[in-house]
């Protein structure tokens, strides 16, 4: 090589190699060059290329030259372009060794190397590690800059404390440093994540009035915060903010608009956005249509989908691994087998190579079609073509067969998996104990646990949870809490959902001091409730009639930061109506809305209603009935029922057969015991006319013995089919034998048939 050649020339070759292998031999080679050296540029070139593909080992060789050869106060580059490196390949560890060992090396950390290990602490979750790198900063009395309030932001708004991050913010200019977009953005994104909009919104509003404006790259963060919610609405009326201020969007904005209007099911507005970028000039991507695509696919509109596959192909894209894995899994989902099967034949066509996803989707899919030779003729052939090992395939077809009942074939499969070189893993282990559980053989599943214990695959918070709520179910608690010690042993700890399992069991067997002793130990080895746990204590309390006790858990559930839901208001309410407490429960019922914000549901009107209608106060049941509409919850079949049954036990023949009227002409299918009651109080009250109305009614609406519909012929249908349901409420005891006589004459009397002809057209 000639001694013209400079080391930038060096630097310039190696950033086009694109094998960093190749380019470590040309780095080498040149050294033997007479007159030429590396410098700093040339080793940092090397190192950044030998770390972006992972090449850590010779990355690690080429710094240890560059120490004997370069003063190592100068390599503070390079050691930030190694962590860099290790951080993005989520090398956490090795980040930080590299980090605490520059100052060994004789190179002192400025502030860059420190933002630059606290960036990727940070970005790893690790907030108190990042925490203590800052504070060691300072001790070295290095000030921190811009960029270290913005990572201190960060590390706030992830661990969900905005509040603090605005405080720092505001602290920013007393310590020497501007605002700046990247900083107000990360902690606008920050309350938008807790739902604090109107904090969001006004800083929003006061960085644009500073003059601030967030270039694209920086807006992008934070509409892909809102749009991940499915906040649409705000997320384009910020967008419209920028848009006076010059800020135009670009193709990565779009695609996440898309993603947002998608998670929301605004399904045509995402495919509409999809037209605007064509008419912007702003050409989509792949990602653009594997965006739409995908949440066409989650909302079952996988025919839509499709037609979007063949758009991108007609536009000249090339659909990914990801395109047509989604459109076959989806298919697969919809039991659509043979449309999988054609568009996998198609890709496959274009020169799309399947992969474990692509067969993992059509075996389950075979599985749940109840296809199971082609599921496991399928599985041979995904394992023939170099999957031999593959545990996902494995576990998918396991799973397939286990919600199919197939658990023997499923446990042979299991052994056999050990001879095909794959060895079973806690999962594989995990889909046999669900199996097994399911259909109620828990002791068999336990079993399963020791097999798996014994070959040294350890079970996980799945396994015992899955066992727990088995043992549960068949109330053997013994079972199960020797089942929670066992945890222990394993290293295990139970979470919510076991503690929430086992107070469930203990509730349907146990007095609630036991419920609540249990609790309390629970409590105190650490764990924390959440809002079913207090569901659990609140219907203990109420079914052993402490009322008071269980109502003074809604100030625990508050001063524990928590939200009572529907199901914490539905079961005190109904605690206080089966304990005959109706005052009680109304005024809960009013407090629910007014004082805990908790919106009001059918179900929990339907307690009310039936509880009211129980004790004849049909005054305050209808009240409640008109009130329901007004407040958004439409009454159901439940609550019809109530008030018909309540109408007809106070001998209010009138409402009882209006609410009947209104309930079969809603489209509600009222059961026959109910019908029946109305039509014993019409015929008490001689109102035949009404009550033989409310038979051809019935055969109309299709409430009629099965026998009913084998009449095929109209006529013959018109007169068999009233006497049939007739028949048929006597024989069930829906109707006294006096109903009986009068209904039997009066669906064949041609005068009232006449007159029911003319009353019945306007129902």
């Amino acid at each position: 090589m000639s001694a013209v050649v400079l080391p930038k020339h060096v630097a310039a070759v190696l950033k086009c190699q694109k094998n960093p292998l190749r380019a470590l031999q040309i780095f080498n080679s040149v050294k033997k060059e007479d007159g030429f050296t590396h410098n700093l540029f040339t080793y940092k070139c090397m190192v950044e290329k030998l770390g972006y593909y992972g090449e850590f080992k010779a990355m690690k060789s080429v710094i240890e030259e560059a120490r004997q050869k370069i003063d190592n106060r100068l390599l503070e580059g390079l050691y930030i372009t190694a962590i860099k490196a290790y951080g993005k390949k989520n090398k956490v560890q090795q980040a930080v060794d590299v980090f605490d060992k520059m100052d060994f090396f004789n190179c002192d950390p400025s502030v860059h190397s420190y933002n630059t290990i606290m960036n990727i602490l940070v970005e790893h979750a690790y907030f108190k590690q990042a925490h203590k790198v800052y504070m060691k900063m300072l001790e070295m009395g290095i000030s921190p800059d811009v960029y270290t309030f913005t990572i201190r932001i960060k590390s706030f708004c992830r661990t969900k404390r905005p509040h603090v991050a605005l405080r720092l913010l505001n602290n920013m200019f007393d310590q020497g440093c501007e605002f700046n977009a990247v900083a107000c953005c990360t902690v606008i994104g920050g309350f938008y994540e807790v739902n604090c909009r109107v904090e969001a919104c006004e800083l929003f509003d006061e960085m644009l009035r500073l003059g601030i404006t967030p270039d694209i790259t920086t807006f992008n963060k934070l509409i892909c915060t809102l749009c991940k919610k499915g906040d649409i609405q705000e997320s384009e009326r910020l967008l419209n903010k920028i848009l006076k201020r010059g800020v135009f969007p670009n193709l990565f904005t779009c695609n996440f608009l898309i993603q947002g209007l998608s998670k929301k099911g605004q399904l045509n507005e995402a495919a509409r956005m999809l037209e605007v970028l064509r008419k912007e000039g702003l050409n989509a991507d792949v990602v653009t249509y594997n965006t739409l695509i995908c949440g066409l696919c989650k909302h079952s509109k996988v025919a839509e989908a499709e037609s979007y596959l063949h758009k991108m192909v007609n536009r000249g894209f090339v659909p990914d691994a990801f395109t047509y894995n989604t459109i076959i899994g989806a298919y697969c989902k919809l039991g659509m087998i043979q449309k999988a099967d054609v568009i996998l034949n198609n890709a496959v066509f274009k020169g799309f190579v399947p992969d474990e996803f692509t067969f993992c989707a059509l075996i389950y899919g075979l599985c749940q079609d109840g296809d199971f030779n082609r599921a496991k003729s399928l599985f041979s052939e995904a394992t023939g073509k170099g999957m031999k090992s593959n545990i996902i395939l494995y576990n998918t077809l396991i799973k397939g067969m286990c919600q199919q009942g197939l658990i023997l074939e499923a446990l042979k499969l299991m052994t056999e998996m050990p001879e095909k070189g794959c060895r079973p893993n806690t999962w594989t282990y995990n889909l046999i104990i669900n199996g097994l559980c399911k259909m109620g053989c828990v002791s068999d599943a336990s079993n399963i646990l020791n097999d798996a214990v014994t070959k040294g695959i350890l079970p996980d918070i799945f396994t015992f949870n899955t066992l727990i709520d088995g043992y549960c179910k068949q109330s053997k608690l013994a079972d199960a809490i020797e089942i929670l010690n066992t945890m222990w042993d394993h290293d295990v700890v139970p979470d919510v959902i076991t503690c929430n399992t086992m107070l469930d069991g203990l509730c349907k067997l146990k007095t609630s001091d036991d419920v609540m002793e249990t609790f309390k130990v629970m409590v105190e080895k650490g764990y924390v409730p959440n809002i079913i746990t207090y569901n659990i204590l609140i219907e203990s309390f109420c079914k052993s009639r402490k009322l008071m006790k269980a109502l003074d858990l809604l100030d625990d559930i508050q001063s524990k930061s928590l939200i009572p839901d529907t199901v914490t208001f539905g079961t005190l309410i109904n605690g206080f109506c089966e304990n005959e407490y109706l005052d009680g429960a109304y005024e809960l019922f009013r407090r629910m809305e007014r004082q805990y914000k908790c919106s009001h549901t059918t179900a929990t009107y339907n307690i009310l209603i039936n509880a009211f209608a129980k004790k004849l106060k049909m005054d305050m049941a209808e009240k409640l009935f008109l009130e329901m509409n007004e407040c958004g919850c439409p009454p159901d079949n439940y609550t019809y029922h109530c008030l018909i049954d309540g109408f007809c036990k106070v001998d209010n023949t009138e409402l009882g057969y209006k609410f009947l009227l209104d309930y079969m002409t809603k489209e509600f299918l009222p059961s026959k015991e109910t019908v029946g009651r109305v039509i014993n109080c019409l015929c008490v009250k001689n109102r035949l006319l009404e009550a033989v109305g409310i038979i051809h009614l019935m055969v109309q609406k299709g409430v009629v013995p099965d026998v009913v519909h084998t009449i095929f012929e109209a006529d013959k249908k018109d007169v068999a089919a009233p006497k049939i349901v007739v028949e048929d409420l006597l024989k069930k005891n829906h109707i006294t034998y006096y109903a009986y006589e009068l209904l039997y004459d009066g669906i064949r009397d041609k005068r009232i048939l006449k007159k029911l002809s003319m009353k019945v057209r306007p129902i």
